[in-house]
């Protein structure tokens, strides 16, 4: 197994040089030794203590676990911001996430469908159990059993060859650190023009808090998105279609 890399060092040297202060101000801040500022910056330090740790996030007010684990030089500047502010942000897509379901008279969960007219509202309704009652019901065989689906419209050609005006299904991402490289996802997102998109995701997110969207058709070029922009993910099972993909 490939071991984690680690960046405690060059987050701490990012977060003392945000504050524009230097390694012996920092040193007198925290009541620690110089030296030991410049062994830790440097990576000489291996294996900080456990007390310094706690005492240097506490300082920078950043979980240790993103101190250690996270690029913090590779966060969008909002994002970083944020952290130094001491809000929380989830930069592992770990957050709990409540998704409302529907069930039929056996209890067993319903699929549903989004049409297109539902499309457009589906942003700020996904949420809403409300919303989610009124949304069409489907069934199909050799689906996952005892798993979220819902299945979900997609418009353009970005994604040929799978046809403009198909139909996704798609099975619901609890946990986003879990998605595999180059999985087909449909996406919900908080912004922007496309409020549902269907793309190829690459997982960074134990790397920066992005994710990249890649299209099936080589004349779009990939996009990223950081994951405080993503409401929901769901993972590629199937499609439907009125039509045949065209053929070269």
């Amino acid at each position: 197994m490939d071991k984690q890399p680690l960046f405690w060092a060059a987050n701490l040297k990012l977060l003392r040089t945000r504050q524009k202060i230097s390694q012996q101000h920092l040193s007198d801040l925290l009541g620690l030794n110089r030296n030991k500022i410049t062994a830790q910056e440097s990576g000489k330090t291996r294996n900080p203590r456990m007390e310094d740790l706690v005492l240097i996030s506490g300082y920078f007010k950043i979980d240790i676990d993103l101190l250690v684990k996270t690029d913090l030089s590779q966060l969008p500047e909002g994002q970083l911001m944020e952290l130094e502010a001491g809000n929380k942000i989830d930069l592992t897509g770990r957050h709990i996430r409540i998704l409302p379901i529907t069930v039929d008279n056996s209890n067993e969960e319903n699929m549903e469908f989004v049409p297109a007219r539902a499309k457009a509202g589906y942003r700020s309704g996904f949420s809403d159990p409300s919303f989610i009652a009124g949304l069409p019901k489907f069934t199909l065989p050799d689906l996952p059993r005892g798993k979220t689906i819902r299945m979900f419209p997609i418009s353009g050609d970005s994604m040929e060859p799978i046809p403009d005006g198909s139909h996704i299904i798609a099975q619901y991402l609890q946990d986003w650190s879990h998605l595999k490289n180059n999985t087909a996802c449909v996406l919900v997102l908080k912004g922007g023009e496309e409020e549902i998109v269907f793309k190829v995701v690459g997982n960074h997110i134990k790397k920066n808090g992005t994710l990249s969207l890649h299209s099936l058709n080589s004349q779009y070029e990939t996009t990223v998105v950081n994951i405080d922009e993503v409401l929901e993910i769901w993972t590629f099972i199937g499609y439907l279609s009125k039509q045949l993909p065209e053929l070269n």
